[in-house]
C-alpha cells in the first residue's frame, strides 16, 4: 500500500551528516551537547476546544496558558541558525487556538524552518488559511465517519462535523487556487467505537473534501493518561480492513492504514532495542508553558525537562546540565520497557539501533 510521505516509517535516513554526529557521540557528553533537534513538536497554547475520549495528555489539565509570541519568535530565529529543520504545531492544546498563530506560522519560516499541524480544525479560520503558502502540511484529527460518533469520541457538539469538513474543503479550494504544495489530510485513530465507518470516512476525505491522504492507526496506551478505556483494544482482526481501504487509493488520495505500526501494537514486543538512541537527540518537546522535554512521552517528569524558554535561550537550554543529566540516564538507567509501545521515535530508534549494532547482513555490499 502506498505511503507517499512515510507515515508508517521514518525519515531519519535522509538527514545522514545529523545521523552520524549522533552515532559518534558514544559517551562524550561534549559532543552529545552539539546535537541539536531536527524536529520540534511546540504546543502554542495549552487549552482546548475537545476533550476526546483517547487524549493522551488528559492529565495536564488543558491548562490555559499560551506562549507569548515575540519570545517565541527570537527563539525561532535561534532555533534556525542551531539547526532545527521543522516544528509541528500540535501538543496538549488545540494550536489554532493562540491568537496570533499566524504571526507564529510566518516567523517559523522566516527563521528557515518547515511548518506543520496537527489540530481538530474547528479554528481553521480565514486568517490563518492565510498562511497556507508557508505551511508543510496539515493533519486534522478526526475520529468518526458520522456526526454522532464524532461527537461522542470528540466529546463535542455535532455541529463540529460539518464545520470540520467545510473548513477543510475550503482550504482545499485555496490549496488548489494558488497551486500550493501544501499537503491536506486527516488521521483517525481505529477505535471500537468508530472500526465500521472508516470507509465511510474514506469517501468524505477523497470524494467530499479532495484530500491529501487519510491515516488510519491504532491507539497506543500513554504512559500517565488518565484514560485506560482503549489499553486493551485487540487489533488481530482489523489487518484486512486495510486491504478494503485500500481500494479507495487513488493518484490524487491515498489511505494510508498504518499496518506495520499495527503489527506491532498486536505483538506488544518488548525486544526493539536495548535503549533509547533518539532522545535527547533528533527531535524536542515544548510545552505551552515554555518548558523544552526531550519526549513527549515523559511531559512533567522532570528526568527528562531541559529547561525553559521563557527563561534561557534555546542553546542555554540544549547545552544545560539538565540535558546533560537527562543524557547520561537515557543511556545508562532508563528500561525501554516501561517507554510507550510504538512511540513517536520506535522507528528512528531501530534504524539506529540497526545501524550501532550493525545488524544488517553484508551492509558493506552496497
Amino acid at each position: 500500500m502506498s505511503d507517499t510521505y512515510g507515515i508508517d516509517s521514518h525519515k531519519l535516513m535522509y538527514h545522514p551528516i545529523r545521523t552520524a554526529q549522533l552515532l559518534q557521540v558514544g559517551n562524550d557528553w561534549e559532543k552529545a551537547k552539539e546535537v541539536y533537534p531536527i524536529y520540534i513538536e511546540i504546543s502554542p497554547v495549552g487549552a482546548c476546544n475537545h476533550r476526546c475520549t483517547f487524549c493522551a495528555v488528559d492529565y495536564i489539565g488543558y491548562q490555559s496558558v499560551m506562549l507569548d509570541t515575540d519570545l517565541l519568535k527570537r527563539r525561532l530565529a535561534e532555533m534556525g541558525a542551531l539547526g532545527v529543520k521543522s516544528v509541528m504545531y500540535a501538543g496538549e492544546g488545540e494550536p489554532l487556538l493562540h491568537k496570533k498563530i499566524d504571526e507564529i506560522v510566518v516567523a517559523t519560516k522566516q527563521a528557515g524552518i518547515d511548518v506543520a499541524f496537527t489540530t481538530n480544525g474547528v479554528a481553521m479560520n480565514e486568517r490563518f488559511l492565510q498562511t497556507l503558502p508557508h505551511i508543510s502540511w496539515i493533519k486534522v484529527s478526526f475520529n468518526a465517519g458520522t456526526a454522532a460518533s464524532y461527537a461522542r469520541i470528540h466529546r463535542t457538539k455535532a455541529a463540529d462535523f460539518d464545520r470540520v469538513i467545510n473548513n477543510l474543503k475550503r482550504t482545499v479550494e485555496l490549496k488548489k487556487s494558488q497551486n500550493l504544495g501544501c499537503a491536506i489530510g486527516m488521521q483517525s485513530l481505529l477505535l471500537p467505537e468508530n472500526m465500521d465507518e472508516m470507509e465511510a470516512l474514506a469517501r468524505i476525505c477523497r470524494d467530499e473534501i479532495g484530500l491529501d491522504y487519510l491515516v488510519i492507526k491504532p491507539y497506543s496506551q500513554h504512559l500517565f493518561s488518565e484514560t485506560r478505556a482503549y489499553n486493551e483494544v485487540d487489533y488481530s482482526g482489523l489487518l484486512p480492513l486495510g486491504e478494503k481501504l485500500a481500494a479507495y487509493n487513488t493518484d490524487s488520495f491515498q489511505v494510508v492504514f498504518r499496518s506495520n505500526t499495527m503489527q506491532k501494537t498486536i505483538s506488544k514486543e518488548s525486544a526493539r532495542y536495548p535503549r533509547c538512541y533518539a532522545t535527547p537527540f533528533v527531535w524536542a518537546y515544548m510545552m505551552a508553558n515554555g518548558a523544552v522535554y526531550g519526549c513527549s512521552a515523559y511531559l512533567l517528569d522532570e528526568r527528562f525537562e531541559y529547561g525553559n524558554i521563557n527563561r534561557n535561550s534555546f542553546k542555554d537550554i540544549w547545552q544545560s546540565e539538565k540535558r546533560r543529566e537527562s543524557f547520561n540516564f537515557v543511556r545508562n538507567e532508563l528500561d525501554i520497557k516501561e517507554c510507550r509501545l510504538n512511540c513517536r521515535m520506535d522507528e528512528v530508534n531501530r534504524y539506529l539501533y540497526r545501524i550501532d549494532q550493525n545488524l544488517v547482513p553484508h551492509a558493506n555490499f552496497i
